[in-house]
C-alpha cells in the first residue's frame, strides 16, 4: 500500500541516440530518507532504463542550487534497470534539506536532510512496548495469564508454571528465548552506549508517567524479569512459550483464539531447554546442548546487573541478575551446543547452531561484573572456537542460523580484554566485514547481506558490525559500508521504501504489515524494522501467500529480490522483535553528535 506521494515518476525525454521513451521506460532517484549526518559519507543512487545524458543538480528545498554532479556509471545494475548511476556528495556538509534534480528537466528526488539524524529511538522502545505480553500497555489489556504448563523438563508434562510476561514475537503471540535474551541486551547496550539518548515518559507498566528510569531501561527490565522467570531454579531454564499452532489469522493478545488442547485463550505450552530435538508433533528441532539460550540469557542479566547496580532502588533486582547469570552460565559450560526454536504445524522455526559466541559473551560480561579472572581466561577460550565463523563467511543460510547476526562476544571481550585481546577481537571483526565488503562491491547498492527470511536484520548487523569496528579500532574503512547498510534499510533500495514502520514521517515506509494491530485496529505502530526483502527462490516457494492487493512495487520488483507491502506476505512485512533492537543500536549511534 502506498502511503505517501513518493517523489517517483514516469518520465518521457530524450536519451543518447534515443527518441522519446515508452511509458515502460522509468527513471528514479534513490535516497536515504531519513537524510545523511553531516561527517559520514553521502551517496545517492540514480536508475534508468536508459542510457543518460545530462547533469545532476543538488538544490536545497527552497530551489537554490548549490552543487552540479557528473554522476558516475555503475558496473552493476538490477533487473528492470538496465544502467544505473552513483552520485557521490559526501563533499557537501552545511546542514539543511535538500533534493537532486536532472539539469533542465522536472525529475527530482525526495527531499533529505543534511544534519542532525532524526531521534527516533524513542519511537523503536514504544514499538517493543507494544510487543508485550501479560499487560500490554497498548491495548489496556491483560492477556495470556496462564502461560504455561510445561514440557521436555524435569517436571511432568503438563506441570504448571509461571512463564508470563516477555514479548510477543512481533507479528505472532509466541515468545522465544532465543530473541527475547537478545532484545534484552541490545537495550541494555543501546542504554550504555548513550544514556542521556533516551527519554522517562512512561512508568513500569508502559503507561503514561515518568518513574525514574529511562523508558528503555523500563522496556528491559520487563525483558529481564522474564528471562529471570524462565531460570526459576538451579540448573533450570525454559526456552519458548507457544508454538506455530499460535497461527491462527490476526487477533488480539487478549482475545488469542488459538488452542492447544485446553481451549482456547487458555493454557500454552512451555519448553524445557533440555538440549534434545524437540517437538509435540511431527516436526522436531535440532539441539546438542544448551549454552546458546544459557549464555546469551547469562550476557544479558549481566548487562542488566552492570546497569541497574547504578541505580540505589534496583540494587536488590542487580543483585537477582548476577546470581542468574552466574548460574546460568554454568549450566551453558555442562551442556555446550544449541537449542534451537520448535515448531509444530509447518516446517518454520529458529535454526540457531552457533553457541560458543553466546558463552563468549557470557564471560566477557560476568568478567566485567566481578573481575573474576576465570571470566577472563574462558572467554579467550570461547572465542577461539568461534573465530570468524559468522553467517557473513556464507553465500546463504538457513533461517536464524548462526544467530545472533553480530557476535557481541568478541565486542564484550574486546571491551574487558588486554591490548592483545583487542588486537585479535578487532581481526575477527575486519575478516568479516571483507567478505560482506567483496559481496557488497558486486551489487550496485553496496550491499553485502544475504537476501534470507529477516534478511533486514542482516543488513542492520552488518551496520552493527562496522559501527562497532570503528570504536574498536579508530579506523574509518568500514565507514561506507557502515552508511550503504544503513542507506538501504531507509529507502536507498529498489522499491525506494523505508523498512521501518512509520518512519520517516511523509516518506514511504511499510503500512500494510503483517501485524494485527494494523489488521484489526487500524493502527499503525512506529519503529519496527521489517523482516526485509527475500531471493525469489526463497519467496516464491514460501507457504500461504497470495496478495491482497496489486503489489505496488511491481514496475520496481528485481527479478531475482522480492519485497512486498502486503500483510498476506508474512515473509518480507512482518515486524521483528528483536530487528528491531538491532535497529535501536544503530540509531542511538547514528543520533550521537
Amino acid at each position: 500500500m502506498v502511503n505517501c506521494v513518493r517523489g517517483l515518476f514516469w518520465v518521457f525525454f530524450l536519451f543518447i541516440g534515443s527518441s522519446t521513451l515508452s511509458a515502460e521506460s522509468l527513471l528514479e532517484f534513490r535516497v536515504n530518507l531519513a537524510g545523511y549526518r553531516t561527517h559520514l559519507p553521502k551517496k545517492a543512487l540514480l536508475l534508468s532504463q536508459q542510457k543518460l545524458k545530462g547533469k545532476i543538480l543538488l538544490k536545497r528545498a527552497d530551489g537554490e542550487s548549490i552543487a552540479v554532479f557528473k554522476p558516475t556509471e555503475l558496473a552493476s545494475t538490477w533487473h528492470p534497470f538496465s544502467h544505473t548511476y552513483s552520485i557521490d556528495f559526501s563533499e557537501i556538509t552545511d546542514d539543511g534539506e535538500y533534493f537532486f534534480e536532472i539539469s533542465g528537466r522536472q525529475i527530482k528526488s525526495e527531499v533529505f536532510s543534511i544534519g542532525v539524524y532524526p531521534d527516533w529511538q524513542e519511537d523503536v522502545v514504544g514499538f517493543i512496548r507494544t510487543q508485550r505480553c501479560g499487560f500490554n500497555p497498548f491495548t489496556g489489556q491483560f492477556c495470556h495469564q496462564q502461560d504455561g504448563l510445561s514440557f521436555f523438563g524435569i517436571k511432568e508434562d503438563s506441570t504448571r508454571i509461571d512463564a508470563t510476561g516477555g514479548w510477543h514475537d512481533a507479528g505472532d503471540q509466541l515468545k522465544y528465548l532465543i530473541t527475547g535474551s537478545n532484545t534484552a541486551a541490545r537495550l541494555l547496550m543501546a542504554y550504555q552506549m548513550n544514556p542521556e539518548a533516551f527519554a522517562d515518559v512512561v512508568n513500569a507498566r508502559g503507561l503514561a508517567g515518568e518513574n525514574g528510569i529511562p523508558d528503555v531501561l523500563d522496556e528491559a527490565k520487563w525483558g529481564l524479569e522474564w528471562l529471570l522467570k524462565l531460570h526459576p531454579g538451579p540448573g533450570e531454564l525454559y526456552h519458548q512459550v507457544a508454538d506455530d499452532r499460535d497461527h491462527r489469522g490476526f487477533k488480539l493478545p487478549h482475545q488469542d483464539n488459538a488452542d492447544y488442547g485446553w481451549g482456547p485463550n487458555s493454557f500454552r505450552p512451555v519448553y524445557f531447554a533440555d538440549g534434545e530435538p524437540q517437538g509435540l508433533s511431527k516436526y522436531k528441532s535440532e539441539a546438542t546442548g544448551i549454552a546458546n539460550l544459557a549464555g546469551r540469557s547469562a550476557a544479558a542479566l549481566a548487562l542488566g546487573y552492570q546497569v541497574f547496580s547504578q541505580f540505589n532502588k534496583y540494587q536488590v533486582f542487580a543483585e537477582t541478575c548476577l546470581q542468574a547469570a552466574l548460574d546460568l552460565y554454568k549450566m551453558g559450560q555442562k551442556q555446550e551446543g544449541y537449542q534451537q526454536g520448535n515448531s509444530f504445524s509447518a516446517p518454520y522455526r529458529y535454526e540457531e547452531n552457533t553457541w560458543a559466541d553466546d558463552m563468549e559473551w557470557a564471560a566477557a560480561e560476568l568478567y566485567k561484573s566481578t573481575k573474576h579472572e576465570d571470566f577472563l581466561d574462558e572467554a579467550r577460550r570461547y572465542a577461539e572456537i568461534i573465530t570468524t565463523w559468522s553467517w557473513m563467511e556464507r553465500d546463504t543460510a538457513s533461517h536464524y542460523e548462526m544467530y545472533p547476526f553480530v557476535n557481541m562476544g568478541h565486542y564484550a571481550l574486546w571491551q574487558a580484554g588486554t591490548d592483545e585481546d583487542k588486537e585479535k577481537m578487532a581481526g575477527y571483526y575486519e575478516h568479516n566485514l571483507r567478505q560482506i565488503q567483496r559481496r557488497a562491491d558486486k551489487t550496485p547498492y553496496g550491499v553485502g547481506h544475504l537476501f534470507i527470511w529477516c534478511s533486514n536484520n542482516l543488513a542492520a548487523a552488518v551496520a552493527t558490525q562496522a559501527m562497532l569496528y570503528e570504536e574498536m579500532t579508530g579506523s574509518q574503512k568500514f565507514r561506507p559500508l557502515m552508511q550503504d547498510h544503513v542507506n538501504w534499510l531507509l529507502g536507498l533500495n529498489p522499491w525506494g521504501s523505508s523498512m521501518i514502520t512509520g518512519l520517516p514521517e511523509g516518506a514511504d515506509f511499510p503500512l500494510d504489515v503483517h501485524m494485527p494491530f494494523w489488521r484489526i485496529l487500524n493502527k499503525s505502530v512506529k519503529g519496527s524494522l521489517v523482516d526485509g526483502p527475500l531471493w525469489s527462490t526463497i519467496h516464491d516457494q514460501m507457504l500461504g501467500i497470495e496478495l491482497e492487493e496489486e503489489d505496488e512495487y511491481s514496475h520496481l520488483q528485481p527479478a531475482h529480490v522480492k519485497y512486498m507491502d502486503d500483510w498476506m506476505d508474512y515473509s518480507t512485512n512482518e515486524p521483528t522483535l528483536d530487528g528491531s533492537a538491532e535497529l535501536l543500536m544503530i540509531l542511538t549511534f547514528l543520533s550521537n553528535d
